[in-house]
């Protein structure tokens, strides 16, 4: 069985996606969750059963820990002792990350112990991102003497990063969602054989381009969505507007989404007396309504920036939402968007934090119908053979394979004496 380890279970989207794909090819899967999710973005029988039999870690059964600790010298042995090892003096970031990594090796123990009682076979356990809930991940699999896999995206990577250096080198395989952070993974260490490219993509079915042709006589529309923070470079996107007022050309720009940064955006706005022209809708865009908000638009615009905190996006899926709703879009040269947004291919590419190059790119869309459509195509002809999520998590589901075909009867047992390296 595939032990899958993730924050807060299927209350993100992808984790969903991913795991109803994994499932539908066979692989036998149970989901571990650091806590429960706040709310389910899909509501299909799935994705409430997936959610019911979700096995949460928190809160703490404080009673039952402190035991599994007291015996956990006895039950896992030198895994234990080398573990702890690790834990106190292991290579780390800071001594944030030194402190977080001790509590969630306990909390470690405690998962594990439940998984060896339950009797359950572990074939891999694999980590949906990689700050906390790879740590318990990857201690979880020391003490188990099994198989540790991750998927890392940007604020795990960046912002929260804490003991990347030891989980690349216990990883018997990492999925690289795009081919920057194969290269950023090469940098610190991995070594080629791990490194599996599995870009997380959409589905398809759910995303079409308009039916009718766009009505001449409406004013230019560029649209863009996401949570209102810093690093989707909402901020850019309005001094690109200014720019564009400036120069007299006739737009609206609508941002869809909510976040800790509408108050701001909207005072930015009206500081450039751009009211008329610019909106925030303060409202998250619901899934069921993506296609309706894009098909409102002429151009998909969504600057990242690498945030004052280290945060950054590292393949935002609205972007692939818009191209399959059949805008052109415009982005940033920044993680695996360029994956994406090939330069005058797919797409058009500006620098981050480079509003004067994101109002040339606007209006050279804006006056070069030609231009926007032969992008729209190639994008969503991109998106067909690269991200559509009906394909393009094969690699992982054959890496997910592998795993269990090298632990099956009289090939590989979970807990040995001997600690056991797998390689691929």
């Amino acid at each position: 069985m595939i032990h899958y380890v993730t924050q807060n279970g299927i209350g993100n989207a992808w984790v969903a996606n991913e795991l109803s794909r994994v499932e539908a090819a066979g692989i036998p899967v149970a989901l571990h969750a650091m806590r429960a999710p706040d709310k389910l973005l899909h509501d299909s029988d799935w994705a409430v059963a997936m959610n019911r039999r979700t096995e949460l870690m928190y809160p703490l059964p404080l009673v039952a820990m402190f035991f599994s600790l007291l015996a956990a010298p006895l039950r896992f042995r030198g895994r234990f002792f080398s573990a702890l090892w690790n834990a106190f003096f292991g290579r780390r970031e800071h001594i944030r990350a030194r402190l977080a990594g001790i509590a969630h090796l306990v909390v470690a123990v405690h998962w594990a112990t439940g998984i060896l009682k339950s009797g359950r076979k572990v074939s891999q356990i694999h980590s949906q991102w990689i700050n906390s809930c790879g740590t318990i991940a990857m201690y979880g699999a020391w003490l188990l003497d099994a198989p540790f896999s991750w998927t890392g995206h940007a604020t795990d990577l960046f912002r929260n990063r804490s003991a990347l250096l030891d989980k690349i080198e216990r990883a018997n395989f990492i999925i690289c969602i795009s081919t920057f952070h194969r290269d950023f993974y090469l940098k610190h260490g991995a070594r080629p054989e791990q490194l599996v490219i599995a870009y997380c993509g959409i589905d398809l079915s759910w995303f079409y381009p308009p039916t009718a042709a766009r009505d001449p006589n409406k004013v230019y529309r560029i649209v863009s969505s996401g949570r209102l923070v810093e690093k989707k470079g909402f901020s850019d996107l309005i001094d690109a507007c200014k720019i564009l007022a400036d120069r007299g050309e006739k737009f609206e720009c609508v941002i869809g989404g909510s976040g800790p940064l509408e108050a701001d955006l909207n005072a930015q706005i009206k500081r450039l007396d751009l009211a008329d022209r610019i909106s925030v809708t303060g409202k998250a865009l619901l899934q069921e309504k993506i296609v309706d908000f894009m098909h409102e638009g002429d151009v998909y615009v969504l600057p990242c920036v690498w945030a004052s905190d280290g945060d950054v996006d590292g393949l935002p899926q609205m972007i692939m939402e818009a191209m399959a709703s059949g805008l052109p879009a415009i982005s940033t040269r920044l993680v695996g968007i360029p994956d994406l947004l090939q330069h005058e291919d797919t797409g058009l590419l500006v620098d981050p934090n480079q509003p004067a190059q994101l109002a040339d790119a606007m209006a050279r869309l804006m006056h070069d119908p030609a231009l926007a459509a032969r992008l729209s195509e190639r994008g969503q002809q991109l998106l067909k053979k690269t991200f559509d999520l009906n394909n393009c998590l094969e690699p992982l589901i054959d890496k997910f394979r592998q795993s269990l075909s090298a632990s099956a009867p009289g090939q590989r047992s979970t807990g040995s004496a001997t600690p056991t390296r797998v390689t691929t």
